[in-house]
């Protein structure tokens, strides 16, 4: 793996959490427009929905690129659609993307000593 592989697993980590604050906070005020005046579902939807977008298209590129299993793939897949699931695949993501990293770094020491 290289270094393009770490930057496609980085930009799906970046996105994840944001993704699950937006889901966690689109539920929360989901609650609070039936138990209250205060009504920011539209504002949130759109928000969220910009951000599981982006995670979804990120999640697919990432795909390609590290060329996952099937079952590796759907993980990351559904823990985009469950409410703290972005927080599980930020940590995943975050060793994934460190041992595609020290794997580059060895392999380019490896090439020049060479």
């Amino acid at each position: 793996m290289d270094l393009k592989t770490a930057g496609a697993l980085r930009r799906l980590r970046l996105i994840s959490a944001p993704e699950a604050v937006s889901f966690l906070l689109l539920l929360v005020c989901s609650v609070l427009k039936r138990t209250t005046d205060f009504d920011a579902v539209p504002v949130m939807g759109m928000v969220h929905g910009v951000l599981f977008v982006g995670y979804v298209v990120l999640w697919a590129l990432a795909w390609n690129r590290v060329r996952w299993g099937l079952g590796r793939a759907a993980l990351l897949f559904v823990l985009s659609v469950l409410p703290t699931g972005g927080f599980f695949a930020e940590r995943t993501l975050a060793r994934e993307c460190e041992d595609v990293v020290v794997a580059a770094r060895a392999g380019a020491q490896e090439a020049v000593g060479a």
